[in-house]
């Protein structure tokens, strides 16, 4: 049997190509996008700001604490089977640059986690076969505090592929640009005790076989879980003219500046009978995952609109050429999935590099005195102007196609009208609205930083977020960066409250 270990960047794992022989069965889980980028972790720091600051993808019902049935309250999920409501998160990665300060590196395409079909004949519980993780189940793999190439089994499970540049995946960042993209891989352990749902490291309840994501289990873990194993690709290459020195410029969240901290974190919330009857019953090699007909699927769409509302309130303070004022104008909080480009005077939370080799110093959730983040009410997707301007926030509508615009718009006076502006404002949108065609216009829709669009009516049909969904409107406004202006064909709609009516935005499940 082959191990990751075996194959070229390539074929890595040899899903799609190697035959059926040469692998074991496998699907792979698509998730589309992050649920939330948030200083959370319910496993390390439940029920307070994490440490640092994490890429959750899985169901919406990801939260500071958790527990199995707080998951199966989710209403979406950015991954793509229904019955899978659990929540997958690893560290955010950032460019260090030469002046000290720190940029958020984009995440592209949200993940892939393998489902692995693995097995040993010398397994404790052989013919007992793989089993579904149970309720309350969590894990962690990876050592956030490790800086050394220790090549221990824990060690080997984590690894970096350099996308668009020959070679084997490596055990630390690679040195050069990666042009296709940095895919930072896990492999989470497989053996467990088959008593503990959790233990005090979130580690000593499981156990790696002894090839890493083949061969057999301790005695001390004698119970076969399938295999996971996270890839989590990052958009390295835009930043491909801004290295400097002789080291690669890149740095985890967690301070970790080689990738030997590189850790990920999985919280269960599967439908257990249902993945125990994937596992036993999807048995093909080719790992798609629509092959297996235990499973029911999410729409692209559906996965792409789930979200969670960020909670964290945290001063960011800018570097240098970071905004306009001290505090970043680019987000409403140093978790705000928004703040592309963003320049940060330093890591969110207490997290000062710490190179190698020695391990570096964990500072404990809540510990840190210049740390002031808390956890307070959702950072809402819109601008509320229900009580200033009598509009209220209908939603993140898809905009655009052979139904034309979502809000009617095309400069004709009697159904609609348009404008771009490069300082467009949400209130200078709803404002324009109220000065058109006598003020008939009911809607009002800001997209893609600067436009505009007024209307008398609003389509809905395929356009709005199923099950109250947050939807894709990410864009800061050209006039207001803390303010939302619709995203690429998304458009922010905003209505017009009739006299006497109850003004209220609309709720998010």
């Amino acid at each position: 049997m082959l191990s990751i270990f075996d194959l070229p960047i390539v074929v890595l794992l040899g899903m799609a190509s190697l035959a059926p022989q040469a692998a074991d069965a496998f699907w792979r889980l698509p998730c589309s996008s992050p649920v939330v980028m948030e200083r959370a972790d319910p496993i390390q720091d439940p029920g307070m700001v994490a440490t640092h600051m994490h890429t959750v993808l899985g169901s919406n019902a990801f939260n500071f604490s958790m527990d199995y049935a707080l998951t199966q309250t989710a209403t979406c999920s950015t991954c793509k089977v229904t019955k899978d409501l659990s929540s997958y998160w690893v560290p955010n990665l950032y460019y260090h640059a030469q002046n000290g300060s720190f940029t958020p590196v984009k995440q592209s395409g949200g993940a892939l986690i393998y489902y692995l079909q693995r097995t040993d004949e010398k397994d404790p519980e052989f013919k007992n076969g793989l089993i579904a993780f149970p309720k309350d189940f969590r894990m962690i793999a990876g050592d956030p505090t490790n800086r050394n190439n220790s090549n221990s089994l824990e060690q080997r499970a984590v690894s970096f592929a350099c996308l668009g540049i020959d070679g084997p995946a490596t055990p630390e960042l690679p040195k050069h640009n990666c042009p296709s993209g940095l895919r930072t891989q896990l492999i989470f352990p497989s053996c467990w005790d088959g008593k503990n749902l959790d233990s005090p490291d979130h580690r000593s309840h499981m156990a790696y076989p002894s090839g890493v994501d083949t061969g057999f289990c301790p005695p001390t873990h004698p119970k076969r879980f399938i295999t996971i194993f996270y890839e989590v690709t990052w958009s390295v290459d835009e930043l491909k003219d801004q290295w400097y020195g002789d080291k690669q410029p890149f740095v985890f969240s967690h301070g970790d500046p080689d990738g030997y901290g590189y850790h990920g974190d999985f919280l269960n919330g599967w439908d257990v009978p249902t993945l125990q009857k994937a596992i036993n019953e999807c048995t093909d090699a080719s790992g798609v995952v629509e092959k297996c007909g235990a499973f029911q699927f999410r729409s692209d769409a559906d996965m792409a609109a789930c979200k969670v509302l960020p909670r964290v309130h945290e001063p960011v303070k800018s570097a240098p050429g970071g905004g306009k004022d001290s505090n970043n104008s680019n987000a409403k909080s140093a978790s705000d999935p928004n703040a592309d480009g963003a320049i940060l005077a330093a890591l969110p939370g207490c997290n000062p590099i710490q190179p190698g080799p020695e391990r570096a110093v964990r500072q404990a959730a809540g510990s840190c005195p210049e740390d002031t983040a808390t956890i307070g009410d959702p950072l809402l997707p819109f601008t509320d102007v229900s009580q200033t301007a009598g509009w209220k926030y209908a939603g993140c509508f898809k905009d655009g196609g052979s139904g034309g615009r979502t809000v009617s718009g095309g400069g004709d006076a009697n159904s609609g009208a348009m404008k771009d502006e490069p300082d467009m404002t949400v209130e200078k949108c709803v404002k324009y609205c109220e000065s058109q065609n006598g003020g008939a216009m009911t809607y009002a829709g800001v997209e893609y930083k600067t436009q505009c669009f007024c209307g008398k009516t609003v389509l809905t049909e395929g356009r709005k977020p199923a099950n109250g969904t947050i939807g894709e409107c990410t864009m800061p406004c050209g006039g207001d960066a803390k303010q939302i202006c619709g995203g690429y064909g998304q458009v922010s709609v905003y209505q017009k409250c009739g006299s006497g009516s109850d003004c209220q935005n609309i709720k998010f499940s």
